[in-house]
């Protein structure tokens, strides 16, 4: 079972092992990662948003289509755009990309630093991080009736005490019910719940 706090101190390790900071994007499907996280400079963000490089990011391509890692110094990957020398400005020299799981549901992450290269023993730690967040949150095949039948109550706009009442059982069951529904889920509230059993197809 998902556990946050193992997730937050590999996501912390994750911190560590980037001196200039990371992206991750895990499960992505449709273009859209089921969860994201990235703590690069903001200005270097907003950088990148304003400007669309997403959609032409050479690691974003090379994730796509290439499982493993590689160092954004690799010449065989195409960078037509310049968005390696863009990202030099805002101090982000040298970085590795890690791409995992199937193309259905692929995970990618960068981490990036000012300083050197990233050494082959630092990028196998960061590859075998990222395989264990991408393994952590794989999304539930299923969930269980009773879990399933408390989301949709509330997804329907039931309050606690009403749906409970039409389940026939005390309020904190449900809430009990809604808990381990997120937990499940891997979400924070329960609207967060709701939204990704439907995304996954659960609900």
């Amino acid at each position: 079972m998902f556990k946050k706090s193992v997730f937050d101190r590999e996501l912390q390790m994750m911190g560590d092992l980037s001196p200039l900071g990371y992206f991750l994007g895990l499960h992505i499907r449709f273009t859209s990662p089921l969860m994201s996280f990235q703590t690069y400079d903001p200005a270097w963000t907003e950088h990148y948003t304003n400007n669309g490089y997403v959609l032409r990011d050479p690691m974003t391509a090379w994730g796509f289509s290439t499982t493993g890692w590689t160092r954004w110094s690799n010449e065989e990957v195409p960078d037509p755009f310049g968005i390696f020398k863009e990202a030099a400005r805002f101090g982000l020299k040298y970085g590795v990309t890690i791409s995992c799981g199937p193309i259905s549901s692929r995970t990618i992450a960068s981490a990036g630093r000012a300083d050197r290269e990233f050494e082959d023993s630092e990028i196998e730690r960061i590859e075998a991080l990222v395989r264990r967040l991408h393994d952590m949150t794989e999304p539930p095949q299923k969930l269980t009736k009773a879990q399933v039948e408390a989301l949709k109550y509330i997804a329907d706009g039931d309050r606690y005490a009403a749906a409970a009442a039409k389940l026939g059982i005390s309020e904190s069951a449900l809430k009990a019910r809604l808990t381990s529904a997120r937990q499940r889920l891997m979400s924070r509230t329960t609207a967060e719940a709701i939204q990704r059993a439907k995304d996954y197809g659960l609900l």
